[in-house]
């Protein structure tokens, strides 16, 4: 018995793809789980161009399960994001640091037949998170990554609820993480191109905002001690040094080519420190969807169908910058 469902794929000329997925029947505690939406991230727009089903914020429905299943059953709503299986016996699976673990299976490098833009997905129990029932399935699907992400920061690197945190874009992280650090007690500074978002920015939590294009250095400005960086390309690092206080750490969290650099001599005369990190371990990322349905933190999201048209302009929107915040795809069938 073969389990089949329907997949949208990237192309060599990026143009998206429909296609068809068959598994073999359910064995181990592999759970079969009808999609409900799918979070569009940057990440999806990398591969794109890859012979691989898109998607990596998945929701949805259990609607069978293996002989090992211990905790799901049919009808649980869960999700699933970036990673989907580890090892389980190297010292980082061992430490709940699955995510650095030599045989893990990422999006993008593994399970290339099968993602979250599709009808159906078969993935390990052990890597799908039952969703709170304060939260929605549509504003769920954006926490898988997204929100996971800049949790993750705030929450694995003692950000203190009197820290002052700096936040660098407005957008699928951006305000989230705004969000998240404000609900923490922490105290929040919004660094976006112009002063439109500024209104949105301070209703989700920020206590200041500061529009930073044509502005060659930061000044007269309160240091933070923690910077997210979540826009979709490096800053300018002489524009925002000035805003460092004394050990501030400096948190990469988007993705972006070539080096990342910085001046040498400030770096070490200021004690500064930069976090590089992946995605949220399972510990962390249910820990992010409680505390989000606890403060009913939420994504601010456009829906596209969940069709060969619908993805490409879904994507259309998010390379153009003109996705607010974040976009979710919802099938079209039952």
């Amino acid at each position: 018995m073969t389990i089949d469902f329907k997949v949208f794929k990237g192309s060599k000329d990026g143009s998206i793809v429909e296609s068809k997925t068959s598994k073999p029947d359910l064995t181990g505690d592999q759970v079969l789980v009808k999609v409900s939406c799918s979070g569009l991230c940057g990440t999806d727009e990398h591969y794109r161009h890859a012979d691989m089903v898109l998607g990596h914020e998945g929701m949805g429905v259990v609607e069978a399960t293996g002989p090992a299943v211990r905790n799901l059953q049919k009808g649980d709503r869960v999700g699933w994001g970036y990673e989907h299986d580890s090892c389980g016996r190297c010292e980082n699976c061992l430490k709940g640091n699955e995510t650095y673990c030599p045989e893990r299976q990422m999006y993008g490098y593994a399970n290339l037949d099968q993602g979250s833009f599709a009808s159906r997905a078969v993935w390990r129990e052990a890597f799908l998170f039952k969703i709170p029932d304060a939260l929605s399935d549509e504003s769920a699907a954006p926490l898988m990554c997204g929100g996971a992400t800049v949790f993750n920061a705030l929450h694995m690197y003692n950000v203190l609820p009197t820290a002052r945190v700096g936040i660098i874009g407005i957008g699928g992280l951006g305000h989230l993480a705004i969000q998240f650090a404000a609900k923490m007690g922490c105290d929040v500074v919004v660094f976006s191109g112009t002063d439109s978002k500024k209104e949105e920015a301070l209703a989700l939590g920020a206590n200041e905002f500061h529009a930073t294009k044509g502005v060659a250095e930061l000044t007269g400005i309160k240091p933070v001690d923690h910077l997210l960086v979540t826009t979709s390309f490096q800053p300018d690092w002489a524009t925002y040094l000035p805003v460092l206080a004394a050990g501030a750490t400096i948190y990469p969290l988007s993705v972006a080519e070539g080096n990342f650099s910085i001046p040498y001599m400030p770096l070490i005369s200021n004690g500064w420190r930069v976090q590089g990190m992946i995605v949220a371990s399972r510990y962390v990322q249910n820990r992010m969807l409680a505390f989000a349905a606890l403060h009913g933190i939420k994504p601010m999201v456009q829906k596209f169908p969940m069709t060969v048209q619908g993805i490409t302009d879904g994507l259309q929107t998010l390379k153009d910058g003109n996705m607010r915040y974040r976009g979710v795809l919802v099938p079209q069938e039952a």
